[in-house]
């Protein structure tokens, strides 16, 4: 843990990437739990259009990351766009606060809150760039610190905003709050000029636009993805039927949901460090397998729960496999391109992307066939055929054969 420390406060860049992705996490904290019931219940917007804007923001998400990250690739450097997107953040939390209306709130929700979105991979690409002459070691842990860093933020804001706001007409401030900590992102890399782009990309392949896309869709990278979004995809479907699951089921409270969503993301930060120590010693592979099963053995269980205790205890199990679903695969999305560290870092974006697309289908077959503990269990099955996939493309036979196959083409 100290080591780790140590290596984001002895490496300007990659401090500076920790920072903002506190304040990156800050404003999602600040937000998310309120934009359903922001854009539903104070602006009008039906059931139907909430959902098809969420599902078009995160079209939008996906291809602003990945155009961001072609374009750093051709540039070069990280720090004007990240300059830019921190902008569209300051600008679209800012507009729903100043005038709320269902126009403004879909604007803001559709372009420019999914354009900040996109700083998130910028930032990684940065560090992974910075930390070029790192050992494999120090860039598991430093990519495991920061996740740690963001992580962090979503346990301390939204306490903070939900106590300041407690008892208010409206919950709107808190799109104040969001942009204020994009502004403070902004003035960030505009403050660490010096060394917000030391990780210059060297030597830096300038492919075309639809040339990067292959290379995405491309039969070495996508089923890859397709693993780790399905292994992902278990994260996702957690967060749908915990509180059905919770307060149905095992007969708990909405005050038991929130409680133990609080344990979890509290022990993630502790479970981060100790997966990245794990990867190092080991393999991606095998950590993002561990973890992974580790999980699905929770959503098993949580699907048996009958009784809030039972939950209380399996928090521990919880924190320990999502720690390592939500941190591993940035080092190994990552690798899949590791000459250009902004497209490479863009996967991580299309992992959310595909994996929320995934666990939605999951969550609809689930309870058309189901109740919510089943769907729970049907999740855990995702996540199992996730890790299947995964241990078949990455088994040494399959590696010879596609070695084989690129000095065949």
């Amino acid at each position: 843990m100290l080591s780790t420390l140590t290596l984001l406060i002895r490496h300007p860049p990659v401090r500076t990437g920790a920072f903002a992705i506190f304040l990156f996490g800050a404003s999602g904290a600040a937000t998310s739990p309120y934009m359903s019931m922001i854009g539903i219940r104070e602006l009008g917007l039906s059931d139907r259009a909430y959902s098809v804007l969420i599902f078009a923001a995160a079209l939008v998400n996906v291809s602003a990351s990945i155009a961001a990250g072609i374009l750093v690739d051709r540039l070069g450097h990280y720090r004007r766009p990240m300059l830019v997107a921190s902008l569209f953040g300051v600008a679209g939390f800012a507009m729903v606060y100043a005038f709320p209306s269902a126009p403004v709130f879909v604007v803001a929700t559709l372009v420019f809150i999914p354009v900040f979105g996109s700083i998130n991979s910028l930032i990684f690409a940065s560090i992974r760039a910075a930390s070029a002459d790192m050992a494999a070691r120090e860039l598991i842990a430093v990519n495991s610190a920061v996740r740690a860093v963001l992580s962090l933020s979503w346990v301390l804001v939204p306490g903070v905003v939900g106590a300041l706001l407690a008892g208010g007409p409206s919950m709107l401030p808190a799109f104040l709050f969001a942009s204020i900590a994009c502004g403070a992102c902004f003035l960030l890399f505009v403050l660490s000029s010096s060394t917000a782009d030391a990780g210059r990309s060297a030597g830096v392949r300038r492919g075309s636009f639809l040339a990067s896309l292959g290379e995405i869709a491309s039969g070495r990278v996508l089923p890859r993805i397709v693993a780790i979004a399905l292994i992902s995809s278990m994260l996702h479907i957690n967060g749908a039927v915990l509180p059905l699951v919770v307060t149905g089921k095992a007969k708990g409270t909405a005050v038991d949901v929130g409680v133990i969503v609080g344990i979890v993301a509290f022990l993630e930060i502790v479970f981060i460090v100790f997966w990245g120590w794990v990867e190092a010693r080991t393999s991606a592979r095998f950590a993002m397998i561990a973890s992974a099963s580790v999980y699905a053995a929770y959503l098993v269980f949580l699907g048996l729960a009958d009784a809030p205790r039972d939950v209380y205890v399996l928090t521990l199990v919880a924190s320990l496999g999502a720690a390592g679903i939500i941190s591993v695969p940035i080092t190994y999305l990552q690798d899949l391109i590791a000459e250009r560290a902004g497209l490479g870092s863009s996967l991580i974006a299309v992992n959310v992307f595909l994996s929320g697309g995934l666990s939605s289908l999951a969550f609809a077959l689930g309870t058309w066939i189901s109740d919510y503990a089943g769907t729970a269990i049907l999740g855990a099955f995702g996540g199992l055929c996730g890790i299947v996939l995964l241990r078949l493309l990455d088994r040494p036979g399959a590696a010879a054969l596609r070695e084989a196959d690129d000095g065949g083409t």
